[in-house]
């Protein structure tokens, strides 16, 4: 994706890359859009495996910016080839589906200890309109 827009990379130009065969490529993904999801997934886990996101989640929230910094010539090809293609967007893996529960999950839950502790400072409806903006806007865009 450095040398080449991600829409114009080819499954033979991977196949070639990596010395495996057509097959093996379609025994593990259905298509190349599967293959950035898995991948995107992937670096995503493990992230998230070396930070206790309710007492680091300052830090993982760094590493992640730091990173996207870093790999920008990804993310933007990933952001322009996922938001093209419709099947894409529809079609989530049960992996990234669990992905995306643990994630907001332990999202949620430190917005609410950090709102349990500060209360007396943030207003509870604006905490709960947020949230609910939050999870309706990501509901609505994987279509679950």
């Amino acid at each position: 994706m450095r040398q080449k827009n991600f829409s114009k990379i080819t499954v033979k130009e991977i196949i070639q890359d990596c010395g495996v065969n057509r097959n093996t490529f379609y025994y593990h993904f259905d298509d190349i859009y599967a293959l950035l999801r898995w991948m995107l997934t992937e670096e995503a886990i493990e992230v998230v495996k070396h930070f206790d996101l309710l007492v680091d989640y300052e830090d993982a929230i760094r590493f992640i910016m730091d990173y996207a910094d870093e790999n920008d010539y990804i993310i933007s090809c990933a952001y322009d080839a996922i938001g093209r293609d419709e099947k894409a967007q529809k079609h989530l893996e049960p992996e990234f589906k669990d992905f995306l529960a643990n994630f907001y999950t332990e999202a949620l839950a430190g917005t609410l200890v950090d709102w349990a502790r500060e209360k007396h400072m943030k207003d509870k409806e604006k905490i709960i309109l947020y949230l609910k903006t939050v999870i309706e806007t990501n509901l609505n865009y994987f279509n679950l």
